[in-house]
């Protein structure tokens, strides 16, 4: 039941759900909805062992050498597949052979480390009790007699050091056992706060459900909103778009009739300073030519001065008097045409302000968003209604679902749960104490031999002696040897228990380890379940199965977790569209339709648009019939290239005067020097404003012949351009207009296809995205099983049987060395003279007393 809830729930979240927010700043034209809501989940489904990893490490290196194979994929399934009866038959099947013949060669590693555990378990005891009955009846070390060799400090010293060195390792193991128990409990008591972590993000899970719900249904409002925005805004879009289009033939042509109109106006300003220029220049010249006259006639009588006659100066005058034909005009202005006529006819033209004209046409043409609002006015009404009921129409859906009664129930469910773990986890803990005490006396038990073995080194090293005799031994050295044969004794009571012990948890942690914790980590377990027919033989897919009643629907204990661990979308990962197709739901066709019906319906009429009228056109036509093509340029342009004078008059001043100054001093050479300077004052008077003036017609009379070649072409390719503007307008605007229209409608649909797109995104990634469901699983069989139980037992049984299995040399050499401590009742006797002073001598030859001898016998 509460798997049904919970995966009705998912289905619901997943068919009112959104999309993956953008995390950039959208361009135009995006909408931006935000981050879908969504708290973090606390648990961190991963476990960090610390120190005591480099043990786990070790021991997964051991297990390996144990167990080389890599997981038996096909073996499990093979044996997961075939049915084993009850009668002995079914075992011997050439098929089952073979299959339990794989097994055990999947498993040899295992079954040779358990049968020597189990050849331990009974041999040793049986060697024990057999040392035991052997040392009553004076053998096997028993007799309380030794033998002197001439090694013997040798034999002892290594004894002790075999001893010492298997003692450590035993430590070391017995240490790695108590950290490993230790570690477990300790994981154990810390374990509650993961367990209620994950209940934590469970609860997290379901409650943030609404909130997401919610939010993405109220983001179709910034759906809406953006469309009524464009909707309201339907004359600065569309009207602009429209505008656009027929601007590139229209705004061309008005351009053109617009630059007419201004070289209208410079026509006549060109015209008229042609006018007042050639009027200028010809009086100019005539005064200009009288001056100059003048001056040539007062010159030549200054030549004809009997000073010139001198021999000095009659060279000098009459190079002067030579010249004087120089001084005169250059440029004849006085029979240029007039332009009085063409003058008159622009200014007629002038009568009529075509830019005013040309202007309406623009303010015409510019109404256009203004002409879209007015004539589109109702259609957007009704558009905005369709939206309105487009809204009206998710939020009725997404509350007819049950959604907070399936929330209810998978939360009530989930306390339930969370309320028997709580309740059950004091037991837990109870029995991980016993469990914990029953180790620390296992621990113990190893502990008990070790400070036997280590008190009897203690005290045999120091007070062993090696001048005394074996009978004369201290009680030090006595009492460890004693101690020694005491750890060997408990070393035969304890080892197969602890055997036992070791290789029952050796088998069953060894083959979690290889056969769940391995293959759960390279998700190679995940693939046997997902084996077809595997956990149901009718079912090919058992989760589908389980959850959509169809297993032949492609759902995978892989794939979901994998789509969890990634924290993707419920609907996503458990493929719930197979219970609701969202796609069905979010069709764009059943929220646009009606909204793309209705802009199509726009119609636009712009004929009511004049960018000029039949005035403007005839002013136009008027201006080409003007007659300044018929102006004579190259009459004019041939005086303007002209210079005014045949001479420059201040270089003919300054020869004057430099001539003037080769003259002897007196009254001729002042008189030539006044001349030039009256004509120098000609030139800055007179002939600068000509020059002036004939740079003024220059510019006016090339101006009028530019404007004035092809008139007649430039003004019909202009009107011609207006009234292809026109037509466009009046007869072909219709289809810029259809054409602006889809367009405009895409934009408007485009704001629901991007609303839908987010939702899907939403549904696959973010809403009700099932992290905690993938840590539930990480934190019960990796961490839990694997990483606190299966590691900690393994590292157990490694450390306690390396223990174990170092007793036997202990046993050994702790049975070897004890020789060498205990006081002996007899002891070999040898003559000075046999062995010089190596031997011990028989004490009473000397009269020495020997109590222990003494007493012995007297017993006998």
């Amino acid at each position: 039941m509460a798997v049904e809830l919970c995966l009705l729930l998912l289905l619901f979240c997943g068919s009112t759900i959104s999309e993956v927010q953008p995390i950039y700043k959208p361009p135009p034209g995006t909408l931006d909805f935000g981050f879908v809501p969504a708290k973090t989940y606390d648990t961190g489904a991963y476990h960090e062992p610390g120190p005591i990893g480099i043990l786990f490490k070790i021991v997964h290196a051991f297990l390996y050498l144990v167990q080389p194979n890599s997981f038996p994929q096909d073996l499990i399934r093979k044996l997961a597949q075939q049915k084993f009866g009850n009668t002995q038959g079914d075992y011997q099947k050439p098929e089952n052979v073979v299959l339990t013949l794989q097994a055990i060669y999947y498993e040899i590693g295992f079954i040779v480390s358990a049968a020597l555990g189990l050849l331990f378990i009974l041999l040793l005891p049986l060697v024990g009790l057999c040392f035991c009955m052997c040392r009553c009846c004076d053998n096997c070390g028993g007799e309380m007699h030794q033998r002197q060799k001439k090694n013997a400090d040798c034999q002892r010293s290594c004894f002790a050091t075999f001893l010492f060195v298997a003692s450590l390792i035993i430590s070391v193991g017995v240490l790695c056992a108590y950290a490993a128990n230790q570690h477990l409990t300790n994981q154990v008591r810390g374990a509650k706060k993961l367990v209620n972590s994950n209940f934590k993000d469970l609860k997290i899970f379901l409650n943030d459900t609404p909130a997401q719900i919610d939010y993405l249904v109220s983001q179709y409002n910034t759906t809406k909103d953006k469309a009524l925005s464009d909707l309201n805004n339907v004359g600065p879009l569309l009207g602009s778009r429209v505008q656009e289009q027929l601007g590139k033939e229209v705004r061309p042509a008005l351009d053109a009739a617009l630059t007419m109109a201004g070289a209208i106006r410079e026509t006549k300003e060109a015209l008229e300073n042609v006018s007042v220029s050639v009027e200028v220049l010809q009086e100019g010249t005539e005064r200009l030519h009288a001056n100059l006259t003048d001056v040539k006639m007062h010159l030549s009588n200054t030549l004809n001065d009997s000073a010139c006659s001198a021999a000095q100066a009659a060279s000098t005058c009459n190079i002067i008097r030579n010249s004087l034909n120089q001084l005169n005009i250059n440029a004849n202005f006085s029979g240029l045409p007039g332009v009085s006529s063409q003058l008159a006819k622009v200014n007629d033209v002038l009568k009529i302000d075509l830019s005013s004209l040309v202007q309406k046409g623009y303010a015409a043409f510019n109404d256009t968003p203004d002409l879209v609002v007015n004539q589109t006015r109702n259609i957007l009404s009704d558009i905005k209604n369709v939206l309105e009921s487009i809204g009206s129409n998710i939020t009725t859906f997404t509350k007819t679902l049950p959604v907070q009664k399936i929330l209810a129930d998978l939360t009530i469910y989930l306390t339930q749960s969370e309320a028997y773990v709580q309740d059950y986890f004091p037991v837990v803990e109870q029995y991980d104490f016993y469990r914990w005490l029953g180790c620390l006396i296992l621990c113990c038990m190893v502990v008990l031999i070790l400070v036997f073995y280590y008190l009897g080194l203690l005290c045999g090293t120091c007070g062993y002696d090696k001048h005394a005799s074996p009978t004369t031994r201290g009680c030090i050295s006595n009492t460890g040897g004693n101690f020694l044969m005491a750890g060997v004794g408990f070393s035969f009571l304890f080892s197969w228990v602890l055997m036992i012990v070791v290789a029952l948890t050796f088998v069953t942690g060894g083959n979690v380890e290889k056969l769940v914790c391995e293959p759960f980590e390279d998700k190679t377990l995940f693939k046997v379940l997902d084996t077809p027919y595997l956990l149901n033989q009718h079912w090919k897919n058992y989760l589908s199965g389980i959850l959509f009643k169809n297993p032949n629907i492609n759902l995978t204990f892989e794939k979901v977790y994998s789509d969890c661990k990634e924290n993707k979308g419920i609907y996503t990962s458990l493929h719930l569209e197979h219970l609701f197709n969202i796609n069905e739901f979010l069709n764009i066709s059943m929220y646009t339709e009606d909204v793309a019906l209705k802009i199509e319906h726009i119609q636009i009429n712009l004929s009511k648009i004049i960018l000029l009228d039949e005035i403007g056109k005839e002013n136009l036509l008027n201006f080409s019939s003007s007659g300044i093509e018929g102006i004579n340029f190259a009459a004019y342009l041939t005086e303007i290239n002209k210079s005014v004078t045949k001479v420059d008059l201040l270089s003919f001043a300054n020869d004057l005067e430099a001539r003037a100054d080769q003259l002897p001093k007196g009254a001729l050479e002042n008189a030539l020097k006044g001349h030039a300077n009256n004509i120098r004052m000609i030139h800055n008077q007179q002939v600068v404003p000509l020059e002036q003036a004939m740079s003024t017609l220059n510019q006016s009379v090339r101006l009028l012949k530019r404007t004035s070649s092809e008139l007649m072409v430039k003004v019909k390719n202009v009107i011609s351009a207006v009234n292809a503007a026109q037509l466009l307008i009046n007869n072909n605007a219709s289809q810029v207009i259809v054409q602006e229209t889809k367009k405009y409608m895409d934009t408007i649909v485009g704001y629901f296809e991007q609303y839908i797109e987010w939702v899907k995104e939403s549904i696959a990634m973010e809403v009700a995205a099932c992290k905690p469901i993938a840590n539930v699983i990480d934190t019960a069989v990796d961490i839990f099983l694997c990483s606190y139980i299966t590691d900690s037992v393994n590292t157990f049984w490694f450390g306690l049987g390396g223990s174990s299995i170092f007793l036997i040399p202990a046993i050994i050499f702790a049975v070897k060395l004890s020789k060498y401590y205990r006081r002996m009742d007899t002891e070999d006797v040898y003559d000075d003279m046999e062995n010089g002073n190596n031997g011990y001598h028989k004490e009473l030859l000397y009269g020495i007393h020997n109590p222990v001898f003494t007493s012995s016998v007297e017993q006998w």
